[in-house]
C-alpha cells in the first residue's frame, strides 16, 4: 500500500463508493463474503488497493492545509510542484490559542485583544518525494484540509505592504 489502509468508520462511510469499487473488480457480494471468510489476506489485498484510491483521489484535490498549535499556526497552499507556507507565530507570554475553532476574522479580533506580538513568516518548497505522498503525511501529523484556503489568503494578505 502506498498511504495507509482505511479505518473500519472511514469504510463504513464509503461503502457504497467499496460496493462499486468490487463491482468493477467483478467481485459480488457473496463472493466478498467468501473471499473475508476463506481468503482474508486477498480481502485486506482489496480493502488496501480500495484505500490507496480513495487516498489518491482526495489527495489530488488538496489545495490548502492547515496545522495549528496553540502558539502557532501554518496555512499551506498546496501547487502542483512546490508547497507555499504562510505562517503566524505568537510570541510571548499570552493565553491566546490558535486551536480554538474561530474565523480567521475572530482569531485576528482575540489577538489583538490579547495584545499578543506576533510574527508572520513564510516559506516555499518543491515537493522531494511526490506531491501526494507528502501532504499525505502532513495530514497524518496533523494537518487538516482546508476547503477554501481563508486563512491561506489572509496571511497572504497581511504580507502586503
Amino acid at each position: 500500500m502506498k498511504y495507509r489502509r482505511l479505518r473500519q468508520e472511514e469504510l463504513d462511510d464509503l461503502e457504497q463508493a467499496f460496493i462499486r469499487f468490487l463491482a468493477t473488480n467483478s467481485i459480488t457480494g457473496q463472493e466478498w463474503v467468501r473471499i473475508k471468510g476463506q481468503q482474508p489476506e486477498r480481502a485486506e489485498e482489496l480493502i488496501g488497493l480500495f484505500s490507496d484510491l480513495v487516498f489518491e483521489r482526495v489527495l489530488k484535490d488538496i489545495q490548502y492545509l492547515e496545522f495549528k498549535t496553540s502558539k502557532d499556526i501554518k496555512a499551506f497552499h498546496c501547487l502542483e510542484s512546490q508547497i507555499i507556507l504562510n505562517g503566524l507565530l505568537v510570541e510571548g507570554d499570552t493565553s491566546f490559542d490558535f486551536t480554538l475553532e474561530q474565523s480567521p476574522q475572530q482569531m485576528f479580533q482575540q489577538i489583538q485583544r490579547s495584545g499578543a506580538k506576533l510574527k508572520l513568516y513564510t516559506a516555499e518548497k518543491t515537493y522531494s518525494r511526490g506531491r501526494e505522498l507528502e501532504l499525505f503525511e502532513m495530514m497524518e501529523n496533523g494537518a487538516l484540509i482546508s476547503r477554501d484556503g481563508a486563512l491561506f489568503k489572509t496571511l497572504e494578505a497581511l504580507k502586503k505592504p
